[in-house]
């Protein structure tokens, strides 16, 4: 994909931007060679260096030593905030998934669409499953699953980026909250799905606070 030569360092940092944001590097893959990627762009050996090396800087890529370059996140909007959730404390990072949770739970119960509703009792029920397991990680995989879900019932691209890139954060937060054999969220979990479900969203709102507000006091003592 020749380019012109003006500008050449921005133009390839660009192109290999939109490779990203498109899908066509997805998140966690490794990117092309650095002779692939000279190929491709039609750019010289330092100017792709260059692009690679601003990418690393704003923390969507990273270099891993005798193994590649890989994609670890989307947008400098997305790997500045994570960076910044994993340095806080559990407490905060529940408080601030309760202000997104919430929020996204508002906006669903008014966007969601009939295939939505049909994802969500789908991902209820996937929970519910992977509690009798007994494994955490299982779990935590299941509920994020539902809670991706919400947010992607909004319909919104930019609420969605951002809680991604929280997601991992939240999920190291959360094993702390899965154990046990009783799945005490059930309830609560089941109500949230069919507020959003019955386009309620004050009650979908509402039902969200009541699940995460209890692990935020538990986090203050």
């Amino acid at each position: 994909m020749p380019i012109d030569r003006a500008g050449l360092g921005t133009q390839v940092t660009e192109l290999f931007r939109a490779q990203i944001t498109a899908g066509t590097w997805p998140l966690g893959s490794k990117i092309p060679t650095e002779p692939e990627l000279v190929e491709w762009s039609g750019a010289g050996r330092n100017t792709v260096r260059e692009a690679i090396g601003s990418l690393v800087q704003a923390g969507i890529l990273r270099r891993e030593q005798g193994r590649g370059t890989f994609v670890v996140s989307t947008s400098e909007l997305r790997s500045s905030v994570t960076r910044q959730a994993a340095a806080t404390s559990r407490r905060d990072s529940l408080e601030l998934r309760l202000v997104l949770d919430a929020a996204a739970a508002r906006i669903a119960a008014v966007r969601r669409t009939e295939a939505d509703a049909a994802r969500l009792r789908a991902l209820l029920a996937e929970r519910a499953e992977a509690w009798t397991t007994g494994d955490t990680h299982e779990r935590v995989r299941a509920d994020s699953a539902l809670h991706r879900a919400v947010v992607a019932a909004t319909h919104n691209p930019l609420l969605q980026d951002v809680y991604e890139g929280l997601l991992g954060v939240f999920e190291e937060v959360q094993l702390h909250d899965v154990t046990g054999e009783t799945d005490h969220l059930a309830q609560l979990h089941t109500d949230l799905v069919d507020a959003i479900s019955a386009a309620d969203p004050a009650r979908a709102a509402a039902t969200m606070s009541t699940l995460l507000q209890p692990l935020i006091n538990e986090a203050s003592i």
